[in-house]
This record gives C-alpha cells, sequence and structure tokens, in this order.
C-alpha cells in the first residue's frame, strides 16, 4: 500500500466494512487489514487486527486510492487486465492471475453496497417497529377496563355522524395518594358529568356539564351482572343525580339513561375516570397551567397556590379541581366553572407542540390515559379510542364550548339551599341547541349556496290543507309515529288526503319529503304544519296512490320527535354563560 493510502484509511466507506455472513445470515462488520487477502470473492473470515472490541477502524491497504480516499471507483484501471467474471459460491474460485494488487473481479458500486445494507436494515426496522406496534397496542388495549351496559350504548363509533360521549368523574378512589378525598366506602359516584357532544361536520363542539347535585328523575336501569344475567334497578323520583351511578348496584349506563331522561339527549357512549386520573393526566403531559383571580389556601383540599398564573400537577392538580370553599358562593355550580377551565388547559397542553413532539410525554399520556378510563364496549378497543381522539382534534379549540344546565335552587331545601333544580324556562332551549347540532359559538358556515337553496323552497305560495295529498312512511321513527302523524293530519290540521304507507324500504337519519315540481305548493304548506325544514324537501317525482292519483312521499326519519313536533332547528344557540377551550381564564 502506498502512504497515500495510507493516510486516508479513516475515509473508508463504512458500508464497505459490512459483508454477509453466509453461515449466519447476518452482516457483519469486516475491516480488511492484510494487503495478501485473497482478491477472489467469496466468504472472508474476520479479521480484528487493527480494530479495538468496538470495531474501530484500523489503517486501509489493499484498496487501491479510488476505495480509500472515496472517489468513485473506475471499472478497470488503464493497462489492467479484464477481470474474470464473478462465480456463484458452489463453485471453485479461480486462481488469482497477474500483479498481486489485481483485482480479478470488479467490486459492487458504494451506492449499490449501501442500499443493499441499508434496505435489509430498514426491512428488519420495519418488522420490528411494525411488531413493537402491534403488542404496544394490544399492551393499551389491556390497560383499558370496558364495562357491558346493555342497549344504553351503541355498538360502534360512526366517524361520519355528530356523536354524544358522557365523561363520567367519580369519587372513587384508587392508586397511591387518594387519602383524604371522598368516600372510602363509597362504590363511586357520579361526581363530575359532562355530556361532549360534536357536531356533524365537526366545525364545534360542546361540553355540557350537569351538576351532581340537580335533582332528576333517575329512570328503571337494566344492569348487567357478573354472571351474565341481568337486573332491572327500579328507578327513583327526586333524587340527586350523582346517585344515577354507584347506588344500589346501578352502573354508568345507569347515569347514561338519566341523562337521556333529563336532556332528551341519549348519549352513544361513556368515558369514566377516578379521581387517580387527574394525578396521573397532568404528571405525564409535565403539568397544567392555571390562573387564579386571587391566592387560595384551602384548608379542606389542601390547594395552596398564589394569585397569577401556575403550573399544577398530581396531587396539587387534583387538589385544584375538588376545591370548591375558595371560588365564588362556595358551591358546586363555581366549583364547575374552575373545572371546565382546568379542561380546556388540558385539552390544550395535551395538543400542544411541546406535548406532540415529545415521544416520552406521548407514551406516559398513552398509558395514564388508557390506565384511566372505563367505558363501554362500543369503543373499548384502542384503535376506535384513538379514531374518538382524532375525530375531536377537528374540532377548532375556540369552538369548544364549555356551558351548564341551567338550573335554579331548589325551594323544597328552604332555607339552606343544598341542591338545584332544571330552570324549565332556560334549559329547553340549550337542550334543543345540542339536539339539532346548532353551535353555541360563531362558526364560519360552509356550503352557502347549498343552505340559500334550501330555504328558497320554503319560499312561495302555498295550498290549502285540504288539497295536500301525502303518503307517510316510518323510516326509522320510532314505531307506530306513521299512523300517529296520519291521524293528527287528519284529526288536527285538515289533510285528509293523506294515507299509511307503512315502512319504508331503508332507514333514514333525516325525515324527507319527496314532491314533483307541481305540488311544490303542497310540499311548503306540509312542511309549515309539520315544522320541516328546507333541508327535508327533496324535489323530485311524485308516486301513484291506491285511486291512481299523484301524492308526495313523507318519510319519518330517526330524527322525528312525534306529531304535532317541530324538526326545524333553532336558527342559533341561546346566549348563555360559557367558556371556551382556546382562552385560559382565572379561578374566582
Amino acid at each position: 500500500m502506498d502512504a497515500q493510502s495510507r493516510g486516508r484509511a479513516e475515509n473508508i466507506d463504512p458500508a464497505d466494512q459490512w459483508v454477509l455472513n453466509p453461515n449466519t445470515g447476518e452482516y457483519e462488520l469486516r475491516l480488511s487489514t492484510s494487503a495478501a487477502q485473497s482478491p477472489v470473492p467469496g466468504p472472508r473470515r474476520p479479521d480484528h487486527r487493527g480494530s479495538d472490541a468496538r470495531g474501530a477502524r484500523g489503517p486501509a491497504r489493499g484498496r487501491g486510492d479510488a476505495a480509500a480516499n472515496g472517489t468513485r471507483e473506475m471499472p478497470q484501471a488503464r493497462g489492467a487486465d479484464v477481470p474474470a467474471p464473478r462465480r456463484r459460491r458452489s463453485t471453485e474460485p479461480e486462481q488469482p492471475q497477474g500483479r498481486r494488487n489485481r483485482r480479478p473481479v470488479k467490486k459492487k458500486g458504494k451506492a449499490k453496497k449501501i442500499l443493499a445494507w441499508t434496505a435489509g436494515g430498514t426491512a428488519f426496522v420495519v418488522i420490528a417497529v411494525g411488531a413493537a406496534g402491534y403488542l404496544y397496542l394490544k399492551h393499551l388495549e389491556g390497560n383499558v377496563t370496558t364495562t357491558d351496559v346493555g342497549s344504553a350504548a351503541k355498538d360502534g363509533f360512526s366517524k361520519d355522524d355528530a356523536f354524544n360521549i358522557l365523561i363520567i368523574g367519580t369519587d372513587k378512589r384508587t392508586g397511591k395518594g387518594n387519602v383524604g378525598y371522598g368516600d372510602p366506602n363509597s362504590l363511586g359516584h357520579a361526581d363530575t358529568n359532562i355530556l361532549l357532544h360534536v357536531s356533524k361536520d365537526r366545525t364545534n363542539a360542546t361540553a355540557l356539564s350537569i351538576p351532581r347535585d340537580l335533582i332528576v328523575n333517575v329512570p328503571d336501569c337494566p344492569t348487567k351482572q357478573a354472571d351474565g344475567s341481568e337486573k332491572v334497578i327500579p328507578g327513583t323520583q327526586n333524587d340527586r343525580f350523582n346517585i344515577s351511578l354507584g347506588q344500589r348496584g346501578r352502573d354508568a349506563g345507569c347515569t347514561m339513561r338519566t341523562v337521556g331522561e333529563l336532556t332528551g339527549i341519549m348519549p352513544d357512549h361513556f368515558m369514566m375516570v377516578d379521581f387517580n386520573a387527574v394525578k396521573t393526566l397532568t404528571t405525564a403531559v409535565g403539568g397544567v397551567n392555571v390562573c387564579l383571580a386571587h391566592a387560595v389556601n384551602d384548608k379542606d383540599s389542601h390547594l395552596k397556590l398564589p394569585a397569577g398564573p401556575s403550573k399544577v400537577e398530581g396531587e396539587q392538580a387534583l387538589a385544584f379541581v375538588r376545591t370548591r370553599h375558595s371560588w365564588g358562593n362556595e358551591g358546586d355550580l363555581d366549583r364547575i366553572k374552575v373545572q371546565q377551565q382546568f379542561m380546556g388547559s388540558l385539552m390544550r397542553k395535551m395538543s400542544s407542540s411541546d406535548t406532540l413532539t415529545s415521544p416520552s410525554k406521548l407514551l406516559d399520556l398513552a398509558e395514564a390515559a388508557t390506565k384511566a378510563l372505563t367505558v363501554d364496549k362500543g369503543i373499548g378497543s384502542v384503535s376506535t379510542l384513538k379514531d374518538v381522539a382524532l375525530e375531536l382534534k377537528k374540532v377548532p379549540p375556540k369552538n369548544i364550548s364549555f356551558v351548564t344546565v341551567p338550573v335554579l335552587d331548589n325551594p323544597a331545601d328552604g332555607r339552606y339551599h343544598k341542591t338545584v333544580i332544571v330552570n324549565q324556562t332556560a334549559a329547553p332551549p340549550v337542550f334543543d341547541a345540542i339536539k339539532n347540532d346548532v353551535s353555541f359559538t360563531e362558526v364560519k358556515k360552509e356550503k352557502k349556496a347549498a343552505k340559500d337553496a334550501a330555504a328558497a323552497r320554503l319560499k312561495g305560495s302555498r295550498s290549502a290543507p285540504s288539497e295536500v295529498r301525502v303518503r307517510v312512511l316510518n323510516g326509522g321513527a320510532q314505531a307506530g309515529s306513521a299512523q300517529d302523524t296520519l291521524q293528527w293530519l287528519q284529526t288536527k290540521e285538515g289533510v285528509l288526503k293523506s294515507e299509511n304507507g307503512g315502512n319504508a324500504p331503508a332507514s333514514l337519519s333525516k325525515t324527507t319529503l319527496e314532491y314533483a315540481p307541481d305540488q311544490a305548493s303542497q310540499a311548503r304548506e306540509l312542511a309549515h304544519l309539520m315544522g320541516l325544514p328546507g333541508t327535508a324537501l327533496k324535489p323530485g317525482k311524485s308516486v301513484t296512490n291506491a285511486q291512481g292519483l299523484p301524492t308526495m312521499t313523507l318519510t319519518l326519519g330517526k330524527d322525528f320527535k312525534g306529531a304535532g313536533v317541530s324538526l326545524t332547528a333553532p336558527a342559533k344557540a341561546p346566549s348563555v354563560d360559557k367558556s371556551t377551550a382556546d382562552k385560559q381564564q382565572c379561578a374566582s
């Protein structure tokens, strides 16, 4: 080897030093140190001279200038013999010809060597990561606790529809460090309750808080038992909302049914956490930012924080959301406002770049979140929970509203108010807005042209009720709805040219009215009588009834609420006291 080759030994391409061992089928680091080594292709024996235990490079020999200095190797040196073709390993190698430093076989280009090595390595990495990902997914799945609540929850999750999830925070105590909170003998009551509604178009979401001390009627609850049987737990009248869980063996399905009874909005699924979840989740994300209008030193919750911004996690975060006597009127309603502000801050932290770009935080968060959750079987897999999270992530934080069920002090309590009742004037509009997918924030209206076209179908002359001819079908509404509607139209509204068409061929999510162009005035009158929105009117064709006369087709969908109940959604949500997930407020 000449001096130039020795001086450039440090420029050896690493890919040239990895060789496939035919005996093991694996790549091994080979450091050539002998110029006398046979140039004939074939398996090379390891030579560790010139290298330490970690495989440090020694001087490169027998490689020539081109190999040593990292430049491209020419196919053939000037004056050199043409190298013999490479033989298969199973054949006998040819003897070298000519001078010893001539290469009988052209070596692979460096780029090809790198590709050969990295392709094998990449394939291994992909397989390893895929297997690890699968195993980790199964591991996370084992963290999640599922509860069979029967028909109270849906069987699966749809990414194409609006959805409602009841989030329940119980006073059950699990894990270390929960001493001092809640009733140690409690089965777990519905201490914090939020009905999360996510709109169909994902432009907005509403988190409706339900006070734990709200007086409600708890309905009969079919509850799955440990042996697989079902037991109906009798309902109770005028009880606190929080006893819809835990009391008498009630499960989360009972709480879901109570929400449906209270609001008219049946949750699709539930997610339940206990005290320990607040500690583990806040620790996983490295703390949550909060703000206080005044300093707090609460002897009951042991929360001690100065006025202004602070960061809380673990035990301190739990104390923050449990504190009641340091806020407002020292009641549960003021604590709910603080909890809503805390949730908004936690959502911002979980979606921040600081969290999303930290693999360790993401893993900790995945572990903490799955270990904390108890859910229904419909969303019991980690992949489904991921889908739920991704759908919620589509909603801009500025359009995630936190509101509370409008309530009044319970007059039955007398002088000392311990419970509240629903404000029958202010609450129904709030429930209607959520049921009809109406946002509590201003959102950008998309597809304005289509909306305007639908509204235009309601404008124009209307026929007299006696001239409206319609066939009523049930397309997903409650059983008997078609007959009830027919009776209502004929006896209450004078639509005598109406008939019951039975069940529709397919189920519909929305009620529709199909009509021919010359029936537009009839369609507008029926829409007026029934409170149908313009989107329900479908210009198309008429059908022939038993008398051979053209008639419109009214198909009652799953959104049908009953004969005479309007289906027109409110133009906007009522004005309520609310906060949004994008802004921090100071607890006071």
